[in-house]
């Protein structure tokens, strides 16, 4: 029994698989700092370590510390290299931090995102997320590091065996980078048959494409089949706020949509109040399209398009 005792004390703290498990959850109930402080006390020599670092990671990642997110990453796939999700985030972590480096930073991270995304989709081919990434980078990349937009459609067709409304969205994107845009349209008309909740990109798209009437065509159906449907009342309001038509009912639903409050991954209050400021901009009304995006801009300070709205208003 005192042998047994000694044993199970000479364990390392965590092995019974506990410590990450706490700290996970405590990640996901939004307490980061309080998972980081169980996580920075597992050892190297913990069966746990891997993870923990990937969760510190992930910690770092949420808090903008991408150089720290990446060498997180780093330790986690040396500690175990068989774990696909690491390597997904590693290469995003790179991918992240080359966004906003220099020409020589990029060119030093490019092939190690690049790696990093293939790893991850060899240890799992279902690993939509870096074939999605992979696409990206086969399109932004020159040729001579790897970009190719062949490669990038041969990767959204793996992508429509996997599911077939992500793919066909990625072969709209690989086709509206080459200005091909009916084809483009063809694809996500594609997508949301497939699954109608990607109906939004469709909307986007259209928007994107000055085809404002096809967008409102589809909020249009949206709405009449629920009149209380706060995602297509934002949209709407969106896309009067950038065609510049139904400008009155476009209002109407930002305003309603600003008396209603977000879910997680819903648009924010801020854009709300942004697209309310460009609807009295294009109206004219400098006075109330100021005060629109001053509102935008206390809950946002990085939305750039309402710095630019309120610099030429004020004007």
């Amino acid at each position: 029994m005192r042998s047994l005792l000694i044993l199970l004390l000479a364990l390392p703290l965590g092995l019974s698989g506990q410590t990450v498990q706490k700290a996970k959850a405590l990640y996901e109930n939004g307490k980061p700092d309080e998972a980081a402080k169980l996580l920075d006390a597992i050892d190297d020599d913990n069966k746990e370590y891997a993870e923990a670092q990937y969760y510190l990671g992930r910690i770092a990642f949420d808090k903008k510390q991408y150089d720290d997110a990446a060498d997180y990453f780093e330790e986690a796939t040396e500690a175990n290299d068989k774990n696909a999700l690491y390597f997904e985030f590693l290469g995003n972590a790179y991918g992240t931090i080359a966004r906003d480096a220099n020409v020589v930073r990029q060119g030093f991270l490019a092939p190690k995102m690049k790696a990093a995304w293939e790893k991850a989709v060899e240890l799992d081919p279902k690993n939509i997320g870096s074939r999605t990434s992979l696409i990206q980078y086969y399109l932004q990349a020159p040729g001579f590091m790897g970009g190719s937009v062949d490669k990038a459609i041969e990767t959204a067709k793996q992508i429509v065996k996997l599911d077939a409304a992500q793919g066909h969205r990625q072969i709209g994107i690989v086709y509206e980078h080459q200005k091909r845009i009916a084809e483009a349209e063809k694809e996500y008309q594609a997508m949301v048959a497939a699954d109608v909740k990607y109906q939004s990109v469709l909307i986007n798209f259209y928007t994107l494409q000055s085809q404002p009437d096809k967008a409102f065509a589809l909020l249009e159906q949206q709405l009449q089949k629920n009149p209380e449907d706060m995602m297509s009342m934002y949209q709407f309001g969106k896309v009067a706020a950038i065609s510049g038509k139904q400008l009155d009912r476009g209002e109407q639903y930002l305003k309603k949509y600003l008396a209603y409050t977000p879910k997680q991954n819903e648009p924010s209050h801020a854009g709300a109040y942004l697209r309310t400021g460009m609807i009295y901009e294009k109206r004219g009304n400098k006075a109330e399209a100021k005060k629109n995006y001053q509102s935008a801009l206390k809950l946002d300070k990085s939305l750039k398009e309402a710095e630019d709205g309120l610099s030429r208003v004020s004007k």
